[in-house]
């Protein structure tokens, strides 16, 4: 008897293991889409790009030798390996290619948890040494901007991130981060082992909602049946949530605990602590804002980043920059968009080579308009 409970059990064991193996193989959704060892069925592909993004830099020869341009960080500044690092290098390019001169130019760095007064006094002191164009870095600067712009009429500001309504002499550069979102949801989902992804967002405002909005309806497109995982290192007002490398690598290795083996973060530098938590625990990460892949400082992570979401602060920086110095700045993209090229996705590593194919067709099928990508997460 006690031999023939051993061989039903060995039995029923190898028919678990047979039927697992069924779960968690390759799949094909009846389209000619096969997943990638996932327990979701994909969606069929979409069709072939038949819309390119246009460039919003062009190599027009331009004269910004005669600008004084500063620069206004948010937290983290140059050296944060995120949005900082794209303006900065759209800075540098303004040098390069414009004529700027970098004894012109002056970069100044928020502090976490610093007041409105102080955000006021970074611009005023800018303003009154005469820098014009003013680049703010991010939307923490609404509100010093509203009360600043108007004391310096002739001075030139631009906000990344937000609008200031009111104030003639300050331009928005805004981004379209869901559609760029979209398109890594959609990567995650192709590239999960186990149907389960997450994503990290630093502190839990509007702007950062439409990372995720993005996200979530990119992977759903692709995968249905895929669970996501969600979470905010800090609420509203506390933006130390973008500088937190820690914390991010505990929210992230609790997303990986759920079942999650893709992460997607949008948390500025704390997005450090998310690619720690994947290497650390064998799964994969997308980046954000600038080619992480290539970022020095996350340079012993970078095998496990697959992509990032390309947010061309960079661009838009130079782009302005260059629009002031023809004197002319109503040229600009209203929207930063995949159309625009303002947004996109990072090949660098060659770890999404192999479903180029479905992100441009899911790209294309945005710009044509036949996918119109939310900016706030929910049904």
């Amino acid at each position: 008897m006690r031999g023939l409970v051993v061989t039903a059990v060995a039995l029923t064991s190898a028919l678990s293991l047979a039927s697992c193996a069924r779960d968690t193989g390759t799949q094909n959704n009846g389209a000619g889409n096969t997943g990638n060892k996932t327990g979701c069925t994909l969606a069929p592909k979409p069709p072939a790009a038949s819309t390119t993004a246009s460039s919003s830099a062009q190599d027009e020869q331009v004269d910004g030798s005669k600008l004084k341009v500063g620069l206004a960080y948010d937290i983290g500044g140059r050296g944060d390996a995120s949005f900082n690092d794209a303006a900065a290098a759209g800075l540098d390019m303004a040098i390069s290619k414009l004529g700027v001169s970098k004894d012109n130019t002056k970069e100044l760095t928020a502090s976490p948890q610093e007041s409105e007064d102080a955000k006021q006094t970074r611009l005023r002191q800018l303003a009154s040494e005469g820098y014009s164009p003013i680049i703010t870095v991010g939307f923490a600067y609404s509100d010093a901007l509203k009360a600043v712009a108007p004391q310096f009429p002739d001075t030139k500001f631009a906000i990344v991130d937000a609008t200031v309504d009111g104030a003639p002499n300050v331009t928005p550069l805004i981004f379209a981060e869901e559609q760029g979102s979209f398109l890594a949801g959609v990567a995650a989902a192709y590239k999960s082992k186990s149907c389960h992804i997450g994503f990290v967002g630093g502190v839990e405002t509007p702007l950062i909602k439409k990372f995720e909005a993005g996200y979530i309806q990119g992977a759903k497109a692709a995968a249905p049946d895929i669970k996501i995982e969600s979470k905010y290192l800090t609420p509203a007002g506390d933006n130390s949530g973008f500088q937190d490398p820690p914390k991010g690598n505990v929210v992230a290795k609790g997303e990986i605990d759920a079942g999650a083996d893709v992460l997607y973060h949008a948390s500025g530098a704390s997005g450090k602590g998310v690619f720690e938590a994947a290497k650390t625990a064998n799964a994969l990460a997308i980046g954000v804002d600038s080619d992480q892949y290539n970022q020095a400082t996350v340079a012993d992570f970078k095998d496990v980043i697959m992509t990032s979401m390309i947010k061309r602060v960079d661009v838009a920086v130079y782009d302005y920059v260059k629009a002031v110095a023809k004197g002319d700045v109503s040229t600009l993209p209203k929207v930063f968009d995949l159309k625009s090229d303002g947004v996109g996705y990072s090949t660098s590593g060659g770890k999404v080579d192999d479903i180029k194919d479905v992100l441009d067709g899911y790209k294309g099928q945005i710009v044509d308009g036949k996918i119109t990508v939310k900016d706030t997460p929910g049904n």
